[in-house]
């Protein structure tokens, strides 16, 4: 099983991925939550970072999280190695675990300095859509993979439970960010276990106080836990602005701005 996951693994996210993707996008034409401003033109940058990104973890890391947890595995290396759990309470455990490491990911990349140059790439992105939860700038990406290939080394997680979260984490990522229209009460309802686009979107506030909130992707119970949540944006949905006020134009949809804007000189916070 091990050998057939680390040697499957990108056709297995890309799969995963493309789903996602294009049931999220066809549910954006169909049922819009909000009129994008700078229109799918974004997608060429947005498009263009994860690439990129994609491709720089391939060239530059040795090993990556699922390959990290296959070597666990047969080196008897981290916590979950040492102990004779069956697999209906370590998956769970493992997407847990690894879905609080986001969490405080999340959190730490908007309060620590140097974090935030690289994320406010995320955050510069003047609309929200399904491209948005895949805009990342290359180094955060790399990064992030580090930060899991150490957390997943550390819980000694199983080859299927990273493989599961990976494919999890992107897929609510582009859901959570999705310009979709969700009923009120099914948003009620799922916001009560799940970030919603509704909840999300309150996260992309050029507001401080509104974009420093709801920072889960995957399970909203940490936000609650950890007094993050906030339910609504102070002027609603629909009229809320997007982005980061610093770069309001229509540079942030350019793929080479965006790819250089860590390097620019630190606007107002």
């Amino acid at each position: 099983m091990s050998a057939f996951l680390l040697g499957h693994e990108p056709a297995i996210r890309l799969a995963g991925f493309a789903g996602v993707f294009c049931v999220v996008a066809l549910w954006e034409l169909a049922a819009p939550r909000r009129l994008l401003t700078h229109g799918r033109r974004r997608w060429w940058a947005n498009l263009g970072l994860s690439a990129t990104g994609t491709l720089s973890i391939r060239l530059t890391m040795p090993i990556l999280a699922v390959g990290t947890a296959v070597w666990a595995a047969e080196n008897r290396f981290g916590l979950l190695n040492h102990v004779d759990w069956p697999l209906f309470l370590s998956l769970p455990l493992t997407l847990i675990a690894l879905d609080l490491l986001v969490y405080g990911q999340h959190v730490a990349f908007h309060r620590i300095g140097f974090f935030w140059r690289l994320h406010r790439v995320h955050h510069a992105d003047p609309d929200i859509d399904v491209t948005t939860g895949i805009r990342f700038h290359p180094l955060e990406i790399i990064l992030s993979m580090i930060l899991k290939v150490v957390a997943v080394a550390a819980l000694g997680a199983s080859p299927l439970a990273v493989l599961v979260f990976e494919i999890l984490l992107n897929g609510t990522s582009m859901f959570n960010h999705g310009n979709v229209r969700l009923g009120a009460a099914a948003d009620r309802v799922l916001r009560l276990f799940v970030v919603t686009p509704d909840m999300h979107r309150v996260h992309h506030s050029v507001e401080r106080d509104e974009h420093d909130r709801n920072f889960g992707f995957n399970l909203s119970l940490w936000d609650r836990l950890f007094g993050t949540y906030r339910a609504q944006p102070r002027g609603g949905h629909m009229a809320m602005r997007i982005g980061l006020a610093d770069y309001a134009g229509p540079a942030p949809t350019r793929f080479f701005w965006s790819l250089g804007l860590p390097f620019f000189r630190e606007g107002a916070r």
